[in-house]
């Protein structure tokens, strides 16, 4: 199973969160969805997983994502 982790900007409550999460989640591959609001980032676990659509689900959630965190 892939990882990849996301420096997130904008999240300020658990409706971030939740708006992370469901967005994230639909994206091809995406098997679990670890949202650190402290930390201020995203953690996707799964396979194949597509950096460019990762990023868009994000930005569809409103929020700013900065590039990857090396895992």
């Amino acid at each position: 199973m892939a990882q990849k982790q996301y420096n997130v900007t904008g999240m300020s409550c658990e409706h971030c969160v939740a708006s992370v999460t469901e967005e994230v989640s639909a994206v091809p591959g995406v098997n679990e969805v670890v949202v650190d609001l402290a930390a201020d980032t995203v953690t996707v676990h799964g396979t194949d997983l597509d950096d460019e659509r990762l990023r868009a689900a994000i930005v569809e959630a409103g929020y700013g994502v900065d590039a990857p965190v090396a895992a």
